[in-house]
């Protein structure tokens, strides 16, 4: 009885010429068309894209007690950009704190060409490493 029922359904909906699994998957692209209106407020970018963008970088200064110290290494800062390319905020994720101050002035310095999706500029979220080196002399 239950297999007749189906195969009834099955058969009213070709004569309709509509297909039931067409039904979903014209919804599921209504939504994505929906999406495409509306993008992201923010995206995640990868270091290297952020690094693709980077129109003005201004080297950090090195501190005068962490080069004294001879204190040297990363600092990994996240880092959200603005729609107009400007950094907004930025958090230590790791790095001497002898020299995370210094990172983070200068980063707050540069300056990114806008992050494009679909055509709008969105804010981004991203990941940068400022190098510390002594050199030799």
């Amino acid at each position: 009885m239950i297999a007749l029922l189906t195969a009834a359904v099955i058969l009213v909906a070709s004569l309709a010429g509509t297909s039931l699994a067409a039904q979903p998957q014209e919804q599921s692209s209504s939504s994505t068309l929906e999406q495409a209106d509306h993008p992201p407020q923010r995206v995640r970018v990868s270091t290297g894209v952020a690094n693709a963008l980077l129109l003005r970088k201004v080297n950090p200064k090195y501190p005068k007690d962490a080069r004294k110290q001879h204190i040297q290494g990363t600092v990994s800062l996240r880092v959200q950009i603005s729609k107009d390319g400007d950094v907004v905020n930025t958090q230590v994720i790791s790095g001497d704190s002898a020299l995370t101050d210094a990172a983070i002035d200068a980063v707050k310095q540069w300056k990114f060409k806008p992050y494009l999706l679909n055509g709008h500029a969105v804010e981004v979220d991203t990941q940068l490493l400022i190098n510390f080196t002594l050199s030799g002399g």
